[in-house]
């Protein structure tokens, strides 16, 4: 048997799964926590990927390893190869000002056709731009950019301080077109915006295609990683005409395209995937957290918060949940707060609250499908994945909403899993066909 690892280093957690090459099969995994936060120290995440391959059972026995992560995340390096403060993460909205503008310098056309891309606080490009007016001497300081899974990659094949090869820093397609200074339709950074964002011109991580592969100290080959969702598309082994809506923490809507999308209203940001296609996506900020925040409202569990919510008629009798919690990034609203709004004496109910979160929630989503539909995706079924995909009122009422049949595949690490594919893939040079199991 021979074993890949596939990593999924996510806001939350780290996640290793050690799997068979050829069958997909699961053989160990682990888990670290990482700390909660917009800003996190990036040493943590080193730390607790060293305990999630402890707790996997080590990678002697791994032949091949990819590692999937969080998009956007700033990890600013100096020229020793140290980290200069606390990581910048795609939830962090201290850059909206840093986005508007970049938009009033170059124009959302301009941009989203050099990028696929209209800046907004989430993507790297503002948060270099927010280090360069906030923080100028660590601005100065900075001579390399990577994403969290670049850092991370960089790490484990041996690199850092007490060895600050920058040069060796590589990432892929997918991280890289969610930078807002890189071209997922010609392959190449566009310097003028670094320049723009950061002030001077720094060391950017190699992107590799989706076959290239480098190697660690053991000789074990290192296939380039991806961003979280293009990881999990390719662990589900999404298709074009097949869209994949995540419901987690933030949620996502993301669908295969055989070509670059480009959106100058940034509804849609145009990234590439990790075959070689692309990777049109929609992002919320607000998805199971409208969950949490209902259940721990009416007192009850989220088995319990379902009940309710499928005892409540289609609409809630009016009762409307706008669920922008902590602001929204689709639309662009990093300052909007959720309100609630019907409320009549048959509507303010437990079980009308309850259909509303999940309905107010699935609508967020819904805009997303509605958006790409607009730029000619074909969108035949969507596969439902994440926490909150485990509801049974978000699954029966999700196709409603959706306006689409709509599978569950098997809870699963998605993310992790599309890594550990990419492992398999780098290793034996054809991509395996793990396909998920649907529910």
């Amino acid at each position: 048997m021979t074993l890949v690892m596939g990593v999924d280093s996510s806001t939350q957690s780290c996640k290793v799964l050690i799997v068979d090459a050829e069958s997909g099969s699961v053989v160990r995994s682990g888990r670290a926590a990482h700390p909660e936060g917009t800003a996190v120290d990036p040493e943590a995440w080193w730390r607790a990927l060293n305990a999630a391959i402890a707790a996997a059972g080590g990678m002697d026995d791994v032949a091949a390893w990819s590692i999937g992560g969080q998009q956007h995340g700033m990890v600013a390096l100096d020229g020793s190869g140290s980290v200069i403060r606390d990581a910048l993460l795609w939830n962090d909205t201290r850059s909206a000002a840093a986005a508007t503008d970049l938009i009033g310098e170059f124009g959302a056309s301009a941009l989203a056709a050099r990028t696929g891309l209209v800046p907004v606080a989430s993507f790297t490009i503002t948060k270099l731009r927010w280090l360069r007016d906030a923080e100028p001497e660590n601005a100065a300081r900075v001579a390399a950019v990577a994403l969290p899974h670049d850092w991370l990659t960089w790490r484990l094949r041996g690199f850092g301080p007490e060895d600050p090869a920058l040069e060796e820093l590589v990432t892929d397609r997918s991280d890289a077109s969610g930078t807002g200074y890189w071209n997922p339709a010609t392959g190449k950074y566009d310097r003028e915006l670094l320049l723009a964002a950061l002030g001077h011109d720094a060391i950017l991580p190699r992107v590799l295609g989706p076959t290239e592969a480098v190697a660690d100290p053991a000789g074990r080959r290192v296939a380039p990683g991806a961003g979280d969702n293009a990881a999990a598309a390719l662990g589900l082994g999404a298709t074009p005409g097949e869209v994949v809506v995540s419901i987690g923490t933030s949620g996502t809507v993301c669908a295969i395209s055989r070509s670059a999308v480009f959106d100058e209203t940034g509804t849609v940001a145009g990234f590439a995937d990790a075959t070689g296609q692309y990777l049109p996506l929609v992002a919320t900020l607000n998805a199971a957290r409208v969950l949490d925040v209902t259940a721990a409202l009416l007192g009850v569990t989220h088995d319990e918060l379902s009940d309710l919510a499928l005892h409540a008629p289609s609409g809630a009798d009016g009762l409307t949940l706008l669920p922008y919690f902590e602001g929204e990034r689709t639309p662009n609203l990093p300052d909007a707060t959720a309100s609630l709004t019907g409320m009549t004496l048959a509507s303010t109910t437990r079980p009308h609250l309850a259909r509303a979160a999940v309905e107010g929630m699935l609508r967020g989503l819904g805009a997303g499908l509605d958006a790409l539909r607009a730029l000619g995706i074909p969108l035949d079924r969507a596969l439902l994945i994440g926490g909150g995909a485990q509801s049974e009122a978000v699954r029966r009422i999700a196709p409603e909403i959706l306006g689409l049949p709509v599978d569950v595949p098997a809870p699963d690490e998605y993310v992790a899993r599309g890594a550990a594919r990419q492992a398999a893939w780098a290793l034996t040079r054809s991509l395996p066909e793990w396909r998920a199991p649907r529910d």
